[in-house]
């Protein structure tokens, strides 16, 4: 007897469809073919126990399976609930009339019990352009692949719910989440608020241009100084996600087994803060088996590197090609993918070794060539990719015992959101386009064109600062988000000023001040 069973792979961010082929004939074999990896081989043992302890008899003939198309290699042990279905249809034990109705997913334990897979959320977009009436995930999973509309979403618990309701006798009831409702009740709670620091107004306003126009940024300064502190709280006062963005970032983290039990849609930025000692690959994703890495589950938000000049350089420079492009294209002998990855891109660092060049308060016990040697472990290239570069000093004890509570985020995250708003309808004829950050050098011309007096300005302070020929770009586009953020259709010449002094590491004497 053959029976199929609708069930689906992971490829990327992408679900494809599998047609299991169960085939019954006389004999006492078990064949699993169709390019399936060692969880998917392994799958005869969980499957044999799981159908005997739910109560069922394993069939004592020859079982052929095949898992179409045999061409794509299936990964994960999502295959279980669906080859133990077919198995069991072969008997007679299941009606195969409903089968082609609906597609499945699940690991099932030992004892019947239906543990939760990865990707549910591109699975459940699968089965919904697929027209499928609906799709049975394990329960854990069951929210995240509810918030696809028109389609029946069934979390099961266990095997013997699935068998009860394909042969109506347990029919059971779809999830049904109000998605809209969830997600916007969701964006006004933060872990972290801008109130809690105190002092440091300098780098708030620098974080707040940041966010105002996409700018990737770097912190500078002595140990204890509240870089992390800080960035932490940056997703707080960026612009709330879309829905659409929502999506695809929640897509991003079901593929890669990120979301919480329970979670149906990620409604804030994403905040990734690696530690220093993460391989390129789990940077950029790829790997033997195919995973997003740190940048694209930032995508749509932050990605914090701590201590910047400890990570390895060549885990840096990967970072490279995608703060151009917003995507990372991973091509290996087996597979070709491409991963999202438009983040903001928020580093921090000491100023030298022993971490307290140019402090007041500690003496610095490094050379200039030390401190030189330390800074160029950040390449130029991957330097003029970071528009804002932020000096920040530690607040002493006495201030800090005497000062109020800050500016809270809501307040700076209504400014950010009205200068997104400016930038938007500036750049609405301009495809993929959405924030100053991502202007072209034809596009400065016509936004962002200094007066005489702002251009002269700027030539001063280029010749007088040592400031490098690459710093005349990023200093105009964080001086348009500056106007944006004042409401001045104009660059002006105070803009012009203060986008300069965010240029610190583009100095020729930086290593020479302060010692």
């Amino acid at each position: 007897m053959l029976v199929k069973v609708l069930s689906a792979c992971l490829q990327g961010l992408q679900a494809t469809p599998v047609t299991i082929e169960v085939n019954s004939t006389r004999g006492i074999r078990f064949v699993l073919v169709g390019l399936p990896d060692s969880a998917v081989k392994e799958s005869h043992e969980r499957i044999m126990a799981a159908i005997e302890n739910s109560g069922y008899p394993f069939p004592t003939r020859a079982i052929t399976i095949n898992l179409a198309p045999a061409d794509i290699r299936k990964e994960g042990s999502g295959f279980d609930l669906p080859l133990a279905i077919g198995i069991l249809a072969t008997e007679n034990h299941i009606n195969t009339q409903l089968l082609s109705r609906y597609m499945m997913v699940g690991e099932l334990s030992l004892d019947g019990s239906v543990m939760p897979i990865k990707g549910a959320l591109p699975i459940a977009i699968k089965a919904r352009e697929m027209g499928f009436e609906g799709l049975f995930v394990p329960e854990q999973n069951v929210r995240e692949a509810a918030v696809v509309n028109n389609l029946n979403v069934y979390g099961v618990r266990h095997f013997n719910q699935v068998v009860g309701h394909l042969n109506g006798m347990e029919i059971l009831e779809p999830t049904h989440v109000d998605t809209r409702a969830e997600f916007y009740a969701q964006q006004a709670t933060f872990d972290f608020d801008f109130s809690d620091v105190k002092g440091q107004e300098q780098v708030k306003r620098a974080l707040e241009i940041a966010a105002a126009g996409g700018h990737n940024l770097i912190m500078i300064g002595p140990p204890g100084s509240g870089k992390s502190m800080l960035a932490k709280r940056l997703p707080g006062i960026m612009p709330p996600l879309t829905l659409q963005e929502s999506l695809e970032t929640t897509q991003i983290h079901s593929v890669a087994g990120n979301l919480p039990a329970g979670c149906s849609l990620i409604a804030h930025r994403p905040f990734r803060a690696p530690h220093h000692t993460i391989s390129p690959v789990a940077l950029v994703g790829g790997g033997q088996n195919a995973q997003p890495g740190e940048i694209s589950l930032a995508h749509n938000g932050v990605l914090f590197l701590d201590e910047l000049p400890e990570f390895p350089r060549q885990v840096l420079e990967v970072m490279r090609q995608p703060l151009e492009d917003r995507q990372i294209n991973i091509s290996r002998a087996k597979y070709s993918i491409n991963y999202p990855a438009s983040f903001m891109f928020v580093a921090s660092m000491n100023p030298c070794p022993c971490g307290y060049f140019g402090d007041p308060t500690h003496h610095c016990v490094c050379t200039p060539g030390q401190v030189s040697r330390y800074l160029s472990k950040i390449s130029g290239p991957l330097l003029d990719r970071i528009d804002i570069h932020c000096e920040i000093q530690a607040v002493p004890f006495a201030q800090l015992s005497q000062m109020q509570p800050g500016e809270p985020s809501t307040a700076i995250r209504e400014r950010v959101i009205r200068a997104r708003k400016i930038q938007e309808e500036r750049f609405r004829k301009h495809k993929g386009i959405h924030c100053n950050a991502q202007m072209t050098e034809k596009m400065l011309h016509q936004f962002a064109e200094p007066d005489a007096k702002s251009l002269e300005m700027l030539r001063s302070a280029m010749e007088r600062l040592s400031l490098s020929a690459r710093a005349y770009s990023r200093i105009l586009k964080v001086a348009r988000t500056i106007a944006d953020l004042a409401g001045s259709e104009q660059v002006e010449s105070t803009h012009i000023a203060e986008a300069i002094g965010y240029r610190s590491l583009d100095r020729g004497d930086w290593a020479e001040r302060g010692g």
